[in-house]
């Protein structure tokens, strides 16, 4: 247990399913573990990889307005929505999917400090307009990227299959 000043102490979070005085599973936790860390790194050296492909193709001038980052960040917002229904609502998927793609793909290619940096890149520039611009059609950009592709996927999944039958000619 760990103890916050003054509110006493906050017990770990625990998982009922873990006996770790047992050696077995405390190994199965450790390896898991490992795991998730390879999957994360992998990942992330992809996503990097793909955001400087990205940055190369899309090079913007010193000073000039960013459009390659706002692509990169609201396309890998409307990818983490589309991966989010996919793995955490639509079905079961390997325990390394999300960790792999979620945060380490799409965590490396997105890129909230380098997002960062560009407006307060725009600010001292004395371009004012430009970098509030930019943090709002960033900002509304991904949120509506996400929100959009998980509503389009979560309607794609739910659609049922034509000439399957399927449940819905079950109940006709």
């Amino acid at each position: 247990m760990r103890g916050i000043p003054g509110s006493g102490p906050v017990p770990e979070p625990i998982d009922p399913d873990v006996d770790l005085s047992s050696p077995a599973q405390r190994r199965e936790r450790e390896r898991l573990r490992v795991s998730v860390l390879a999957a994360v790194a992998a990942g992330g050296a992809l996503g990097a990889a793909a955001r400087y492909a990205a940055f190369g193709l899309w090079p913007h001038p010193p000073g000039g307005f960013p459009w390659a980052t706002v692509g990169v960040n609201v396309a890998g917002c409307a990818l983490i929505g589309v991966l989010m229904v996919l793995v955490g609502e639509a079905g079961r998927a390997h325990p390394l999917v999300r960790p792999f793609l979620g945060t380490g793909v799409l965590g490396g290619f997105t890129t909230f400090s380098h997002y960062a940096l560009d407006i307060q890149r725009l600010l001292e520039a004395g371009r004012l307009p430009a970098g509030l611009g930019y943090l709002a059609v960033t900002l509304l950009g991904a949120l509506a990227a996400v929100w959009c592709a998980a509503a389009l996927t979560r309607r794609a999944v739910r659609r049922p299959r034509r000439g399957g039958g399927g449940a819905r000619e079950a109940e006709r």
